[in-house]
């Protein structure tokens, strides 16, 4: 659909706050309580809802809220063939907390199958119209790679890829296939969101890799690779985008550090449409590696917080807005908050109205900067 192009000058990462009456249905569930007919009702109506509310604050692209899944990646990674997953109560941990996560492992090589993101999608697309573009959002190729070889699943990756290269060609062609799903299901906007750049950035992880005895050259170079691997091939009417995070977690994070050190990588050489990037706080650094984005991209600068309820004041936010333009034409930039609401089911601190608050703030902002 050309008639709703993206990025938009306002815009959002994707996820949103789970409503009391999902989370009320996801235990009732669990707990025996209800079917799982009974509860995808539920969800569907829930997200009925969520599209409704993106559409009446006027924004121009449409998402489900990740409202089907627990993780913002792992649920993803279980679409794939030749992946198992497990809740221990194990988990990674961020700054002061632990986010709780699902072991996610191969237990075989990794293959596409139907992937059941791709029905998800279907049902949003329903409620696009001429002033909406359905968004879907799954986790970036390098972060399936990366789980992978996390030293908790090295050993066993191993036993189905004696080299990361293969790892990588598997994922890659896997990609590939679920995206060209996608692209047949009507979807036109794809956004990989990927925490595996925000991961490597900074000295903390310089030094966590050098203890590994790893070459972190080496990791930028895989990233790149099979990010750009899984994109050959697009139809050339599908934009994908990449969300470069740093970790939200009940409004904790998991890295800091600038973007510079990898700069010449993801934003010269990954072939994205946009880079939707986390500037939220001092933890991202400043705005001169984007001298670095290729000319073909959009930046969306990512000024608004979603990690805490207090509103940004606008003209501050202007302020970063023009001092970004000195280094990415203001043509080519937009804004939205830094991450989703709920990157995992437990969510941010914040209200649902403090939320929609937050929204409506990047919308006025924008329309007083680009009219």
């Amino acid at each position: 659909m050309g008639k709703v192009s993206s990025p938009q000058r306002f815009d959002f990462v994707g996820s949103f706050l789970r409503t009391q009456p999902l989370k009320d249905a996801k235990v009732a569930y669990k707990n025996g309580m209800i079917s799982k007919e009974q509860y995808d009702l539920v969800v569907e109506d829930e997200i009925r809802k969520v599209v409704a509310k993106q559409k009446e604050l006027g924004f121009h692209v449409i998402t489900d809220g990740e409202f089907r899944r627990s993780f913002w990646h792992l649920d993803f990674m279980w679409g794939f063939e030749g992946v198992e997953h497990k809740e221990t109560g194990n988990g990674v941990q961020f700054n002061g907390e632990l986010a709780v996560l699902d072991d996610t492992y191969l237990v075989g090589k990794i293959k596409a199958k139907e992937h059941p993101f791709v029905e998800y999608f279907k049902f949003l697309k329903q409620f696009e119209d001429e002033n909406t573009v359905a968004k879907y959002t799954i986790p970036a190729p390098a972060q399936t790679f990366q789980q992978m070889i996390v030293p908790a699943n090295y050993g066993r990756t191993r036993k189905f890829y004696a080299t990361n290269e293969e790892l990588i060609h598997d994922i890659a062609v896997a990609y590939q296939d679920v995206i060209k799903q996608f692209y047949e299901a009507g979807c036109r906007n794809l956004q990989f969101d990927d925490c595996t750049w925000g991961a490597i950035v900074g000295d903390a992880a310089k030094q966590r890799y050098q203890a590994l005895g790893i070459d972190i050259e080496e990791v930028k170079d895989q990233l790149l690779k099979v990010n750009n691997l899984a994109l050959e091939g697009k139809p050339s009417d599908m934009v994908i985008t990449s969300h470069i995070c740093r970790g939200n977690y009940h409004s904790t994070y998991f890295t800091s550090g600038a973007y510079d050190t990898v700069a010449d990588h993801v934003f010269a050489r990954e072939n994205v449409d946009a880079l939707f990037l986390e500037y939220d706080d001092e933890r991202s650094g400043g705005f001169a590696p984007l001298s670095k984005v290729s000319d073909n991209k959009k930046v969306v600068l990512g000024l608004i917080t979603t990690k805490s309820p207090k509103l940004e004041d606008k003209k501050a936010v202007i302020d970063r807005i023009m001092d970004a333009a000195q280094y990415v034409p203001l043509d080519r930039l937009c804004l939205s908050p830094q991450c989703g609401f709920a990157s995992c089911e437990i969510g941010n601190k914040l209200t649902e109205d403090e939320q929609w608050a937050k929204l409506k703030l990047v919308k006025e902002i924008a329309e007083e900067v680009w009219g």
